[in-house]
């Protein structure tokens, strides 16, 4: 039986969430604050924790941390619907939780009711898991635990992202940065072909991963970067500003008839499309639509890739992240036959393997590759000795 954790200060919220879980055959154990929750993490070994934001004695954030360096678990935030609630559920997203989930706006409010469907649904997606993708490896558990309390919970007193290092056999140790991406074949500064653009698709588990490859793309690629991730309208736009902080590019949520050049990264506006309308020289023009959705889903990778093969020139790289289902699939065989170079990022460090399996199974994904050599993948690709992708 799968065991989950509930942790809230709110007993009725424990109460709610609880027996909704119970009631569909999970195994329930409760908390009401971080400091029991990582002493309970320890006790039960849950499969999956639901995690509260803010809380007395020691908030969700702190929490995460805990747990990801000492007994790494799937974590599901609960986040109110507010710009704070957003900005602390990125941040625990980039310590180690893997999904989120918005809270019903009052205890005694009708959004009670639509809670049930939305907590099994993510319940169930996380389940599937991997968390050892997750785990922050014992010298970031260090480092964090040596700045805990001066340094904070928000991104804006760290030099660089607070993610997790990648697993020791991927490859780089992403310990030691630098200016150059990680990975085994970094091209050297100003031989990259001209006006690259890459587009980025990603779901569950994504924004840890999209920050540590925005943080270390290099900046003389001065790429024109499209990145799609699943997540709701109100998390876009936090998740823009807190990557245009910790990145050299400069980051920002997409608008309509946005134009994106060279050093440039858009994100996906949440409940719209992303399309490439025009793209010419050294710019493109994005257009938002509220057409319908796509795999469930809007915005959609598939949109924003299949309109870039379109309406692109070469050098196009697409990229598919981590994530559930099989959106992203149809955009990277459109890219692959426009004669762009396809990546996917390998199952050993994707916490959901859905969206990079369902692109590999194409047969057009040119290379498979954990999440720290993506960077050094897209220079490579984008680099001026090659010139023909296999």
């Amino acid at each position: 039986m799968t065991s989950v954790l509930v942790v809230d200060d709110s007993q009725f919220m424990r109460t709610v969430i609880g027996n909704i879980l119970a009631e569909n055959g999970y195994d329930v154990h409760r908390a009401s604050d971080g400091q029991r929750a990582v002493a309970a993490v320890q006790k039960h070994d849950p499969d999956i924790v639901t995690m509260d934001v803010q809380m007395p004695e020691m908030d969700g954030i702190e929490a995460v941390s805990r747990i990801m360096s000492t007994n790494p678990t799937r974590i599901i935030m609960l986040s109110a619907h507010t710009q704070e609630g957003a900005e602390e559920t990125l941040e625990a997203l980039s310590r180690g939780a893997v999904d989120f989930l918005a809270k019903p706006s009052g205890e005694v409010s009708t959004d009670i009711a639509g809670l049930k469907d939305r907590l099994l649904d993510v319940v169930e997606t996380v389940a599937r898991a991997d968390v050892s993708s997750l785990a922050p490896s014992r010298a970031a558990a260090a480092a964090h635990t040596a700045t805990a309390g001066s340094a904070g919970s928000t991104a804006n007193s760290r030099s660089g992202p607070a993610v997790s290092e990648p697993r020791t056999d991927a490859g780089a140790n992403a310990a030691s940065r630098s200016d150059a991406p990680t990975g085994e074949s970094d091209a050297p500064a100003g031989s990259f072909r001209e006006h690259p653009t890459v587009v980025v698709g990603a779901s569950t588990g994504g924004p840890k991963i999209v920050e540590g490859i925005l943080y270390e793309l290099p900046r003389d690629l001065d790429a024109r970067v499209l990145v799609v991730q699943h997540m709701p309208a109100e998390f876009t736009d936090r998740l823009a500003a807190r990557l245009d902080e910790l990145c050299e590019y400069d980051v920002r949520e997409a608008e309509d008839g946005d134009r994106v050049s060279g050093g440039e990264v858009l994100i996906a506006r949440g409940d719209r499309h992303m399309e490439v309308a025009h793209a010419t020289g050294d710019r493109l023009r994005v257009r938002l639509t509220e057409d319908e959705r796509v795999h469930g889903v809007r915005p959609a990778i598939d949109v924003t890739m299949e309109s870039a093969a379109e309406r692109v020139d070469p050098p196009l790289v697409g990229v598919a992240l981590t994530g559930m289902g099989r959106d992203g699939a149809a955009g990277i065989s459109a890219i692959k036959a426009a004669g762009g170079t396809t990546i996917a990022q390998d199952e050993a460090t994707s916490p959901v393997f859905g969206i990079p399996r369902q692109a590999i199974a194409t047969g057009d994904v040119d290379h498979v590759l954990p999440a720290d050599e993506i960077p050094g993948g897209i220079a490579t690709a984008l680099s001026t000795e090659v010139e023909t992708h296999g």
